[in-house]
Parts: structure tokens; C-alpha cells; sequence
């Protein structure tokens, strides 16, 4: 880690960690949730101190996955669904460095998410952050892995007849000690997060969900952004409200409210937080043995 540079403002923190080249203006729509997953990234690597030179952030194909053209570290842009197999690479080559992935839910719930799941089970040292609108943005607004039952998108005009994957949850199943959902509503708690999956040693999964007013909203008969971002406000608590036990009344539901949410309610916050051998730790030591076995 390196000393943050002094005394500078948000916008300042901003500024030091973008490409100053001909990458802008960006790509995103007007009213996307991309750019604030980008600004809260931004703070939580000031935050941390983390020598950029360190940094490397991986992405696949989509809108979010475009992030790491507009950001100052070493990057690398790769194929669909493939960047949590690109970064496990990295990862073993280089594992003083800290490895980012910037992902959509279509890039590593979809093609990807087979690379996900033995990931989260070997417990690779990575950082993924999932930025989660419920559809495929960048190639015209398909159904996603995570659009909901009867959500509207291009390839289901009448609504999707399939269930939403629920990332989280998938990811705690698969192994992954630290897993995470925050919401593009509250920027300072995604950062909070980023910070807490930075120290994690092991597999950190954070599901952002944000807002695509574009395609899902327009799709989904949303007026516009605001109306989105108050649904994702109205639909989530904070998962510490449903871990006090002893203290159920003071969310003035029931006892079985304070364990597990209402249907149609999800929470924010850390949900997974255990710790388990790391993966590339571990080869190292099957790779010792070996040595030893072989008499080297």
C-alpha cells in the first residue's frame, strides 16, 4: 500500500483515478447505476490506500464490463463471461496483487456462471462485483439470469416465465466466504462493502444492484430513474434488522420476520462472512509436498 494522496475533495478523488485520455465522454446511458458502482469503487481503493500498480481489474462483456477502460489501473477487457477465469489466472501468476472483477449479472450469472460457482467453491482470493439491473443493457435488453418472473424484456415481451437467480445465495451455497448486496440507492454502503471484501481474505462476492432505465425500466413501465431507485429502496432492508433475534419487535414484524424476509423483500448488507482456507495458498502447499515427495 502506498500513502493516499492529501486533502483532496470527492470530485479530486475521482479525477486522480480515471484514464486521461480520449475514453470519455463514457458510454452509459442517462440515469445508469454504473457510474456510481464506479465512484464507490474509486473511494473504497482511495480509502484503502491500495497502490494502483497493484490493482488489477478484470472485466468480460457488457455495460458494466466496460469500467475498466475509464479507470487508471492495470486492466484487462476480456471475453464473455470468462473474466473470473481470466482474473483466477492472474491470481495464481501474481497473488501479492489485488485482483478486482467488474461484472454484469448476464456476464457471470449466465455464461459465466460455472466459472463462478468453482470459484466461490475454491476460494480464490478475488474481489467480484456484480452491478445487477436485471438484464442484458448492452446487446438490446434481453432477459437476464436474474430477471424477475414476468419481467418484460426483448426476448420475453409477455414476460419472463422463468425464476430470478438470487446471486447471493448462489454464492454463499458455492463456498464463497464473504458475500455482500448493496444497492445503487446508498453509494457510501457499496463502498463500506468494497472495504470490508478488500481486508476478506478468500472469495468476496458483492451483488449491486442498480438501475437500467433504458431497457428494463422502459420495458417494465418504470417513469424513469427515480421510480426505479425508490423500488430497489422499497424492496430491501438492512440484513442486520433480520439477525437480531432478541430484538424482532423493533421492526415491528414478526419472529419469523426477523429471520427471513418478507416475499418480495431482500436484504443488504454483509450475509456471508466465514473464513476458509484460500485456494491458491493451498496449491502452494500441494506443490511443496510434491517437491518433497519427488526428493527435490
Amino acid at each position: 500500500m502506498t500513502d493516499k494522496p492529501e486533502k483532496l475533495n470527492p470530485q479530486e478523488i475521482m479525477h486522480e483515478y480515471l484514464r486521461r485520455d480520449k475514453s470519455f465522454p463514457h458510454l452509459w446511458c442517462t440515469g445508469c447505476g454504473i457510474g456510481i458502482v464506479m465512484g464507490s469503487l474509486i473511494r473504497a481503493i482511495y480509502e484503502q490506500k491500495i497502490d494502483r500498480d497493484r490493482i488489477v481489474m478484470v472485466s468480460g462483456i457488457g455495460c458494466s464490463s466496460r469500467m475498466p477502460i475509464y479507470l487508471d489501473f492495470n486492466t484487462l477487457h476480456t471475453t464473455h463471461g470468462r473474466a473470473v477465469a481470466f482474473a483466477t489466472g492472474i491470481k495464481f501468476a501474481r497473488p501479492e496483487l489485488e485482483v478486482i472483477v467488474v461484472t454484469g449479472d448476464g456476464d457471470v450469472a449466465a455464461i459465466g456462471g460455472n466459472h463462478l460457482i468453482h470459484a466461490c467453491r475454491r476460494n480464490v482470493n478475488l474481489t467480484v462485483v456484480c452491478i445487477n439491473n436485471n438484464i442484458y443493457g448492452m446487446t438490446g435488453g434481453q432477459v437476464s439470469p436474474t430477471t424477475p418472473l414476468g419481467g418484460r424484456a426483448t426476448t420475453a415481451p409477455y414476460g419472463s416465465a422463468a425464476t430470478a437467480f438470487d446471486l447471493c445465495k448462489l454464492a454463499g451455497a458455492a463456498g464463497a466466504p464473504f458475500v455482500a448486496r448493496g444497492t445503487t440507492v446508498n453509494p457510501r454502503a457499496i463502498e463500506r462493502l468494497l472495504i470490508q471484501a478488500f481486508e476478506k481474505k478468500g472469495f468476496s462476492f458483492i451483488d449491486v444492484w442498480s438501475q437500467c432505465p433504458t431497457y428494463y425500466g422502459r420495458f417494465n413501465e418504470f417513469a424513469d430513474t427515480v421510480e426505479m431507485m425508490d423500488w430497489m429502496k422499497e424492496h430491501t432492508f438492512p440484513v442486520k434488522a433480520a439477525k437480531r433475534r432478541e430484538t424482532a419487535e423493533e421492526i415491528g414484524e414478526s419472529y419469523e420476520r426477523a429471520e427471513e424476509p418478507a416475499e418480495g423483500m431482500f436484504p443488504v448488507g454483509v450475509l456471508v462472512d466465514i473464513e476458509r482456507p484460500e485456494y491458491v495458498e493451498e496449491y502452494e502447499k500441494v506443490i511443496e509436498r510434491a517437491r518433497k515427495e519427488a526428493g527435490e
